[in-house]
């Protein structure tokens, strides 16, 4: 098959890879009809060591089951499935809670053996308790919004929650990326009155208007957090959806004392102003990697009835030989998200 696989910083290859086969009795085979490009796949691209062997790349898809293992019992072939980011067998105590991204037999798709998503197939672990069956068409015109239920929606979902939006909040997003943009659809779908979202591009903020939106602030830094206090007083609710240090302090700038703040961002740093100063003022920090599954299935009926459109974020298609060209344009900032088409 072919696959999309990362030998260092800037070098994204698609070559020729095994065909995946059944392992263990709990797996599938699904045969890829799309896939696309994180914002954390950008971290590697940016800045992963050369390699000689590669990794492949990839942990949003879905597709078509081609083949169960003896132990698969919910799944059969034909069926159309999306895959969440990681895989999980749903019944261990951390599954049992929501937290399928700690499930004790999980894992993260490109090791361990296991294949990545940007491939023309991909061998699912614990199948059964990962991937989820749609109930539309392989030709159905929601798969973008399908697909963005692997990662993308129900991590902007997973920040709503963890921040507590609920009816008649008001809520802060920093960033202006995928997540950014979903987390805005995610707080609006939970009934947040007022939603400002911190970003500086046009095309993508007009999205996020789109998705439920009130008010765009462009300044960063000081500016930026001026600017939140002079419209709102300061929030009760923040999503940290970009991941650097600015932003951790922007989120911190910008919420009221007793607040809470969702970090969805991967951390680039190691340390932050999490001190006494922030001691004092009871700030409620949480958030981090969504447990995917967990969301997917609330999500579900709201994307098959159109009252979200999550698969918007996608704004560029690339064939599977194009996927260098994906990870270039989005690095570039000249697509939002790539979907990656097979």
């Amino acid at each position: 098959m072919r696959a999309a696989v990362m030998y260092g910083a800037g070098d994204v290859r698609v070559e020729d890879r095994p065909d995946p086969k059944i392992v263990q009795p709990t797996d599938a085979v699904v045969r890829t009809l799309a896939s696309c490009v994180c914002g954390s796949d950008l971290w590697p691209y940016r800045s992963m060591p050369a390699t000689g062997t590669g990794r492949p790349m990839g942990h949003e898809f879905l597709g078509i089951v081609e083949e169960t293992g003896a132990d698969v019992r919910r799944l059969r072939a034909g069926d159309l499935v999306v895959a969440p980011f990681t895989y999980s067998d749903n019944t261990c105590d951390y599954c049992a809670k929501g937290l399928h991204i700690s499930c004790r037999h999980g894992g993260r798709y490109g090791l361990d053996g296991v294949d990545g998503g940007q491939g023309e197939a991909v061998r699912v672990p614990h199948s059964d308790g990962t991937l989820v069956r749609l109930p539309v068409a392989a030709d159905s015109a929601l798969l973008p919004s399908l697909l963005a239920l692997s990662d993308v929606m129900t991590t902007g979902h997973h920040g709503a929650v963890t921040a507590g939006v609920a009816t008649g909040d008001t809520v802060l997003v920093i960033g202006d990326g995928a997540v950014g943009l979903c987390a805005v659809a995610a707080a609006e779908r939970l009934g947040a009155e007022r939603i400002l979202v911190m970003g500086r591009h046009t095309a993508r903020t007009d999205l996020g208007r789109e998705f439920g939106a009130t008010d765009v602030i462009a300044e960063r830094g000081d500016e930026g957090i001026a600017r939140v206090r002079d419209l709102t007083g300061g929030v009760q609710r923040v999503i940290e959806a970009v991941g650097t240090r600015q932003s951790l302090n922007a989120a911190l700038g910008a919420v009221l004392d007793g607040g809470t703040i969702s970090r969805l961002g991967v951390p680039q740093y190691e340390e932050g102003p999490i001190g006494p100063s922030a001691f004092m003022r009871n700030i409620t920090l949480t958030g981090g990697a969504s447990p995917a599954r967990a969301y997917i299935e609330q999500l579900l009926p709201d994307v098959l009835d159109g009252t979200i459109t999550p698969g918007r974020v996608f704004d560029r298609s690339f064939p599977l030989d194009g996927t260098p060209d994906a990870y270039r344009a989005m690095a570039d900032r000249q697509v939002l998200k790539a979907l990656i088409t097979l």
